[in-house]
């Protein structure tokens, strides 16, 4: 599960996914219940980028006593069928979550070591993502995630014994067929894991608190 990554800022959201940035500021690193920018198919069909919150139902939003359920990575197998999902993924509402990282612990030395994924050079890519607005017009987000089992990155990382499990790193040429496509079968046929020998990855140890982003 991924609930660690370093969003992309403002100017690659501008060069890159060639959208305006939200005007709220947000981390160089996400963790659930923080803010991040996705950017989606606005009503007239063209990207745009808001801010949301990286869990489909944020701490926030659970009613006191309520159990509380991780929201920020969701099973591809049963996101048509989980309350928290089902709804907006039958809708469609898809999104592109700009990143330049995301991070896994590694048990492979006997204990949990952060590593930093992505892609050679430090190039920005998309993350698939599922989106959902509330009555206050606030907007939450969530990354669905694939078994990783047999995947020759994405199975290092995660305690020993674990499902390996793995974001979907879009590849660009399918950005705008994923935000247009409201079929969710059709969806299904985007969720597959990245090429392994096309990733990069390496050990990054937790750094002090990460900075605003900057203009």
């Amino acid at each position: 599960m991924c609930v660690n990554y370093a969003p992309v800022q403002r100017q690659l959201l501008r060069d890159v996914f060639g959208v305006e940035p939200p005007e709220a500021e947000w981390r160089a690193e996400a963790w659930p219940d923080y803010p991040a920018p996705i950017v989606r198919a606005g009503l007239d069909g063209a990207r745009e980028a808001v801010l949301g919150s990286f869990s489909m139902v944020p701490k926030s939003r659970i009613p006191p006593g309520t159990r509380y359920f991780p929201t920020a990575n969701a099973r591809a197998e049963t996101i048509g069928e989980r309350s928290s999902f089902a709804k907006y993924w039958k809708a469609g509402q898809l999104c592109l979550i700009g990143a330049t990282a995301f991070y896994e612990p590694n048990w492979e030395t006997g204990k949990a070591v952060r590593w930093k994924i992505g892609l050679p050079g430090g190039e920005p890519f998309a993350i698939a993502g599922l989106w959902r607005a509330w009555p206050d017009g606030a907007v939450s987000f969530t990354m669905p995630t694939l078994n990783a089992d047999a995947h020759p990155l994405m199975n290092r990382f995660h305690k020993p014994g674990d499902e390996k499990r793995g974001v979907v790193v879009l590849p660009r040429e399918d950005w705008d067929d994923w935000l247009a496509c409201r079929d969710p079968e059709v969806a299904r046929s985007f969720l597959r894991l990245y090429p392994a020998d096309a990733m990069v990855a390496e050990p990054a140890p937790v750094q002090p608190r990460a900075k605003a982003a900057s203009a």
